[in-house]
């Protein structure tokens, strides 16, 4: 592998900001699906979700292997593969979202059409941050600190939600209704825990740009 990586083929600087930038406008693409979902749920919305997830997967298989390849990155690789497996996680947590409302037969409600609406938010700033991170680092920052005010907002709301689900159980349907929601509600925490994980990494760049 070492001299493989030494004298095989070359990938070019550029190509790696290409894909995580491809990867990004993935992500940001699902969660917008997502929304739609949310809104209107139907399978047409589920397969926009579980299109972009698989994109974005292949994407992310591809990154990976050139980074294995080569020695000459534009940033530094750790970097590179923890920005693409933090977009990665935002996605596969919007596509699971998608599958256990399905499963367990969830509706949407007006916190959930909430925090998929400040996702999707996020999503689209995590995105213009990457695509601004060769030529206007600070501009990248910027986008990257909104990303993670949306974050916080996600967070505002899960709490409140949780809140409201857990205010007095009538009966045994409904346990079982708020626990199916607890669920959900969780799995869009998470997308926004990892979401401010990106956004994190986007800053450290910068930093290390400078």
């Amino acid at each position: 592998m070492f001299w493989k990586r030494l004298f095989g083929r070359k990938t070019r600087p550029d190509s790696f900001l290409r894909m995580i930038c491809e990867q990004a406008e993935h992500a940001q693409r699902g969660l917008e699906a997502l929304h739609a979902y949310v809104k209107e749920p139907s399978e047409k919305h589920a397969q926009l979700v579980r299109a972009a997830e698989k994109d974005a997967d292949e994407v992310r298989r591809i990154l990976i292997d050139e980074l294995n390849r080569s020695f000459v990155t534009p940033i530094d690789r750790e970097d590179l593969f923890s920005l693409s497996r933090a977009i990665d996680d935002v996605l596969d947590y919007a596509d699971s979202t998608v599958e256990e409302m399905v499963l367990l037969g969830v509706q949407p409600n007006q916190y959930l059409i909430r925090m998929v609406s400040l996702l999707r938010d996020a999503a689209e700033e995590i995105n213009r941050g990457v695509q601004r991170l060769e030529d206007r680092p600070n501009v990248a920052n910027d986008h990257a600190v909104r990303a993670k005010a949306l974050e916080n907002r996600v967070e505002a709301v899960y709490r409140e939600a949780v809140g409201a689900l857990f205010n007095g159980p009538r009966d045994v349907d409904h346990v079982v209704d708020m626990l199916k929601l607890r669920e959900i509600y969780r799995h869009l925490s998470n997308a926004a825990d990892r979401g401010d994980e990106a956004a994190n990494i986007i800053g450290d760049i910068v930093v290390k740009q400078m």
